[in-house]
C-alpha cells in the first residue's frame, strides 16, 4: 500500500489526537524516510486566555509504510506567541 503525504498527515493527526487527548494546532512537516514517514505536529498542550499564551507541544510521529504507528515523542514546548524556531 503506497500512501500519499496528505493521507499520512491525516493518519498521524488522528492517531496522535487519540493517544494524547490533545487538540491539534498545526501540521508542521512530513518527511518520507526509508522505512516510513516522520510527521511533525504541534498540539495545544495548555489553553490560555489570551490564545497567544497557549502552550504548544511539538510532536514527532513515525508511521511505517502502511500508515501504522511506530512511535511518537514530544520534542519541544513553546508559547503560541513565540515564533522563533529552536
Amino acid at each position: 500500500m503506497s500512501l500519499e503525504a496528505d493521507r499520512v498527515g491525516a493518519l498521524a493527526l488522528k492517531k496522535l489526537t487519540s493517544l494524547t487527548g490533545l487538540a491539534p494546532s498545526s501540521l508542521v512537516g512530513i518527511v518520507k524516510e526509508d522505512d516510513g514517514w516522520k510527521v511533525t505536529i504541534e498540539m495545544v498542550e495548555k489553553k490560555s486566555i489570551p490564545e497567544s499564551l497557549d502552550i504548544l507541544a511539538g510532536y514527532d510521529v513515525w508511521l511505517d509504510g502502511n500508515g501504522d504507528l511506530k512511535g511518537f515523542t514530544r520534542s519541544r514546548l513553546r508559547k503560541r506567541s513565540d515564533t522563533e524556531q529552536p
